[in-house]
């Protein structure tokens, strides 16, 4: 097979605007452009070299579960300082939703919610 690389990360959301907002104002991504797709707004977002879409969808889209359920239950973003990540998202008004904690020797975690039920780990990884 091919060697496969990530290309992109699509969200969908009933207000992209506010999704597009968090995700500048609380990690830093930058947005990158903007498209009509067959009548729906999406926002293209650098967040951390991780590119994020994200589209439009009517309110009345089925929402996600609660997690954990089977597919893609988080994103994970590395920090070099979790608790200075912490602070910083907590002075924007970002509540932690678990954690920290350490899950072996080197590697810390918490978790934050985006915008329609996104799950956001931070994970500061030590040698």
């Amino acid at each position: 097979m091919t060697a496969c690389r990530i290309d992109h990360l699509h969200l969908r959301s009933p207000d992209p605007e506010a999704a597009a907002r968090f995700y500048v104002s609380a990690l830093e991504a930058r947005e990158t452009g903007r498209q009509d797709v067959n009548g729906a707004l999406r926002i293209m977002l650098d967040l951390g070299g991780l590119m994020l879409f994200i589209e439009a969808v009517p309110p009345e889209t089925p929402k996600p579960p609660p997690a954990p359920f089977q597919g893609i239950e988080h994103i994970g973003l590395t920090v070099p300082d979790l608790d200075a990540a912490i602070a910083e998202l907590a002075g924007k008004g970002v509540p932690l939703t678990s954690g920290p904690r350490e899950v072996r020797p080197g590697l810390r975690i918490a978790f934050i919610d985006a915008p329609d039920k996104v799950r956001i780990e931070l994970l500061e990884r030590r040698g």
